[in-house]
């Protein structure tokens, strides 16, 4: 059975498609059976993958029940995803009833058996599809930039983890928090990262060893040619840091 893990902060822009492009990549090439469901309607993950979202179904459809979840799974060059496109926002508006929260989950089911891992690419909004991605994981982890602003965002997201875990999923672990766009040399940088040490240990989750770059390279890889990143670039200093971050996280016993 797969272990299913989502990427989350309430703050756009930080990262999240792209941790969860490079940790999925990073995971098939340790030769791991691994699934990404993009579940954020602008679906930047659909596209970094190569996923048609216009002319084949979504995960909405999946969500909707007009289509079982393994018909609706696309094998792409790079990865298998459930794609997403815009038809998602309409997710807040239509699920309502009882048990809405938990519609995610209950559609991943039955392709969990066929993976090791899934990987949740999930909206920067603490609404029902946050809630959704959170109880259908296993594990969350929290990438963050390394300035304030994306630090304090950091708060409202562990909030909602917490009371999500507390009320409807005991079993999640908060993996940690990983800085991105971090330099060594640069004070804010530095300033960034004694401060994420110190909320952290305030919210009691644990800030990961490893820190990643930005890459001009890795973004063209994702954007431009829609490329596995190991294959594209495997001496890149970032695509070198994500792995190290999923090496960490299997040291560290989270995945």
């Amino acid at each position: 059975m797969a272990k299913v893990i989502s990427l989350i902060n309430q703050k756009g822009g930080v990262g999240k498609t792209t941790s969860a492009n490079a940790i999925a990549v990073c995971l098939k090439h340790k030769n791991f059976r691994v699934l990404c469901v993009d579940f954020d309607p602008q679906a930047y993950l659909s596209f970094s993958m190569g996923a048609d979202n216009r002319d084949k179904p979504t995960i909405y459809e999946v969500l909707k029940h007009s289509i079982k979840p393994q018909f609706a799974v696309q094998r792409t060059p790079i990865i298998d995803i459930l794609p997403s496109n815009g038809l998602l926002t309409n997710v807040e508006r239509e699920f309502t009833g009882i048990g809405s929260e938990s519609i995610l989950k209950e559609c991943l089911e039955p392709l969990l058996k066929n993976y090791d891992y899934v990987v949740i690419d999930t909206p920067p909004e603490l609404g029902l599809m946050l809630s959704n991605a959170v109880i259908a994981s296993d594990v969350v982890l929290i990438p963050a930039l390394s300035d304030g602003y994306s630090l304090h965002g950091v708060i409202q997201v562990h909030e909602t983890v917490m009371r999500i875990k507390e009320a409807l999923n005991p079993k999640l672990v908060v993996g940690g928090m990983f800085l991105l766009r971090y330099y060594q040399r640069e004070a804010l940088s530095r300033t960034a990262r004694e401060t994420a040490k110190m909320l952290t240990r305030q919210l009691d989750i644990p800030l990961l060893t490893t820190t990643v770059r930005h890459s001009n390279v890795l973004s063209k890889a994702m954007t431009m040619l829609q490329a596995d990143i190991i294959e594209y670039a495997p001496n890149n200093k970032a695509v070198q840091d994500y792995i190290r971050l999923v090496d960490e996280l299997f040291e560290k016993g989270v995945l």
